[in-house]
């Protein structure tokens, strides 16, 4: 703490200056916010044993080239992992969201998303590649099955959930690619002028089109009835279209990619929090858990290739086993 309050005031030319946790995420960082001469600052602490700073500089310079909000860095120490930035402001889109602000909220979210998009090129951003992809969903049977629900799976429950997940990877590499935020959703999202502030993109990749859409409309944090889900993904899809994105001809069609994708994400998900609970003790993500677990649950049961996903997953879950998966 005193070493980063005395590069905080050194860069600022404070002799005094006000600290305070702001918020800590689910890696090793942690963000302060400080206050020198009446304004406010934030120093991100990012420990280089656990963390790199250097993609989020670099994709702060990509955002904000493309036009979107994102905090400015004004002063940097990559070997102690130390970042200086704009404060984007304390409210985010999880705490302001209510029946009278989703829908201003959320599309202004589109638009941001879509000036992303827009400035999309191959070469600049690591691919979400197969083996990416592929290695985030190994974080179910590993720390959700394995861990969580302390199961030992047998040959069948690995061959069906590998069945699976080689039908969800087939959908998700055959998208369009694009630049992809990684963690778009209500936590990341700033209250801000311009709406949205946009934080925590170091994870940045180029990749599926959908998955953006995917992790702000299928939200682990908040839910939303279908009917406002279809609302905002439509109007996104219209101005993407008429921006000339990558997006598929026919919204069913679009909408099936951000289902799978959606698929995808929540497996990782349920991986990840079981991860942070067990390996990490933060507890706070169990709460979350069945919300994650219910978008899960309804669209493979929408879709015939994915209802070996509901046989295995009411196996591991002790529940009455349907008849009629299509496997």
């Amino acid at each position: 703490m005193q070493a980063i309050q005395n590069w905080a005031a050194d860069r600022l030319n404070a002799g005094t200056l006000e600290i305070a946790l702001a918020s800590s995420d689910a890696s090793f960082r942690r963000y302060f916010r400080v206050t020198a001469q009446g304004r406010d600052y934030i120093v991100m602490d990012a420990p280089p044993a656990h963390e790199d700073c250097r993609p989020f500089v670099a994709v702060a310079r990509l955002f904000g080239d493309a036009g979107v909000h994102v905090p400015d860095v004004l002063a940097q120490d990559l070997e102690r992992g130390f970042l200086l930035l704009t404060d984007l402001g304390s409210t985010t889109y999880l705490a302001a969201l209510d029946d009278s602000t989703a829908r201003d909220l959320y599309l202004a979210a589109n638009d941001a998303l879509i000036r992303i998009q827009q400035a999309s090129r191959p070469g600049v951003l690591p691919e979400y590649d197969r083996a990416l992809l592929a290695r985030e969903l190994m974080l179910f049977p590993e720390w959700y099955v394995a861990r969580h629900l302390g199961v030992d799976m047998n040959d069948r429950q690995k061959t069906l959930l590998d069945t699976v997940f080689g039908r969800i990877l087939a959908n998700n590499l055959a998208q369009p690619q694009v630049y992809v935020h990684r963690d778009w959703h209500s936590r990341n999202l700033m209250v801000s002028e311009p709406n949205p502030g946009i934080l925590d993109f170091q994870d940045a990749v180029y990749g599926p089109i959908t998955y953006d859409l995917a992790s702000i409309y299928r939200d682990a944090y908040i839910q939303w009835d279908e009917e406002r889900q279809l609302d905002w993904v439509i109007r996104y899809w219209e101005k993407a279209r008429a921006v000339h994105l990558p997006v598929r001809e026919d919204f069913g069609d679009f909408w099936r990619d951000f289902e799978w994708m959606g698929a995808q994400r929540h497996i990782k998900v349920l991986g990840i929090f079981a991860r942070l609970y067990h390996r990490d003790g933060k507890d706070g993500y169990l709460k979350d858990m069945p919300r994650v677990m219910h978008y899960l649950r309804r669209v493979c049961e929408r879709y015939d290739e994915l209802k070996p996903m509901l046989f295995l997953l009411d196996g591991l879950e002790k529940r009455e086993v349907k008849v009629g998966y299509t496997f």
